[in-house]
């Protein structure tokens, strides 16, 4: 048992934080950039990558006393993944990085690793797909629960075009030791990942542009751009087993907009909507940028539409005792409804 395991997070973040600053001061780099340059150093056995004289001798020698300090090699998993989230964290307000690339609260990461962990409990194997895995927090998160909590072997499978975040996920994945593979790529062009068991994404919300990729979905837009965030969907309940499931962070008013009519046309013929939890208003700057939490099984291996579809909203985190409460609903639900046999 790992006592100092907090302590553990708090000195990797520390280090990493230190020799960034050093790295971004000395390079002339982002925040974000740095990291990346350094966390490949801290992975390459500490060595230090100079190219043209740069980062100075000085800067070198300073580096290597920052990474002599920490032995992330020999921390839990988990504790390496918070440090490294933290580190995101203080990226965000340096960097100014855009709504979009930003990781997934811990907080929501937990809520659906516990939906699930009843979902997958006594399956010896669990791949997970995120076709927006970005810097791979809600990927990883996951993961590390479902792992801890079934005793299970869990892989998983990110797909994302943002080539920063990626190498930060790489980087993440690999300094956890999980088994992970990355796909530098448009998730909505044809991939190469086929009946997983889980596919999960805090999606990214807005309009898709290549009008040409999208006219083999049927969530795409009769007129002008496609919403991303239906295509998604979509394609992501096509690469999960008949009766797997999908849970995707989804805008709260999903169905409400004129659009939703294809979606919701898809839904019929492929997919169950189990459920619909909207996340606390408080997470949120304003109503229209609230998300819930969507769960979809996909038709076929004796999956059937529950008899009692799951709707409603978290109360606020502050409410511990409201917040308990409706959690124990979810979980009488689960049991008596969704996974309840025939």
């Amino acid at each position: 048992m790992r006592i100092l395991a907090k302590k553990d997070t708090e000195t990797l973040f520390k280090v990493l934080d230190q020799s960034t600053e050093l790295l971004q001061n000395a390079l002339n780099l982002s925040y974000l950039d740095a990291f990346i340059e350094n966390a490949n150093n801290m992975l390459d056995n500490n060595n230090v990558h100079v190219e043209d004289g740069q980062p100075d001798a000085s800067t070198v020698e300073k580096l290597k006393d920052l990474y002599q300090q920490v032995d992330y090699q020999h921390m839990a998993s988990e504790n390496v993944r918070k440090a490294i989230q933290m580190i995101l964290i203080k990226a965000v307000a340096k960097d100014k990085i855009q709504a979009n690339h930003q990781l997934t609260p811990d907080t929501i990461a937990f809520i659906i690793g516990y939906l699930l962990t009843r979902i997958f409990k006594g399956q010896s194997k669990i791949e997970i797909l995120d076709l927006a895995v970005g810097s791979g927090n809600l990927l990883m998160s996951i993961m590390h629960q479902l792992a801890s909590e079934l005793h299970t072997d869990v892989s998983g499978v990110g797909i994302d075009n943002d080539d920063s975040l990626l190498s930060i996920a790489g980087i993440s994945a690999e300094m956890q030791k999980l088994s992970v593979e990355l796909v530098h790529q448009d998730a909505i062009n044809n991939i190469l990942v086929n009946n997983v068991d889980l596919v999960v994404s805090d999606l990214p919300v807005g309009y898709y542009p290549i009008d040409d990729n999208v006219q083999n979905y049927e969530t795409h837009s009769t007129e002008g751009h496609s919403f991303a965030h239906h295509l998604l969907i979509e394609q992501g309940m096509n690469h999960v087993k008949p009766g797997g499931f999908g849970v995707f962070l989804v805008p709260s008013n999903l169905f409400q907009t004129k659009e939703s009519k294809s979606l919701l046309k898809w839904m019929q013929d492929k997919a169950y909507l189990q459920g619909m939890l909207n996340l606390p208003k408080e997470l949120f700057t304003n109503e229209n940028t609230q998300k819930a939490i969507m769960i979809l099984q996909r038709h076929g291996n004796g999956a059937k539409q529950v008899n009692k579809i799951m709707i409603g909203e978290f109360p606020s985190f502050k409410n511990q005792a409201a917040f308990q409460k409706f959690i124990a609903e979810i979980v009488e639900w689960e049991q008596k409804d969704l996974l309840a046999k025939s």
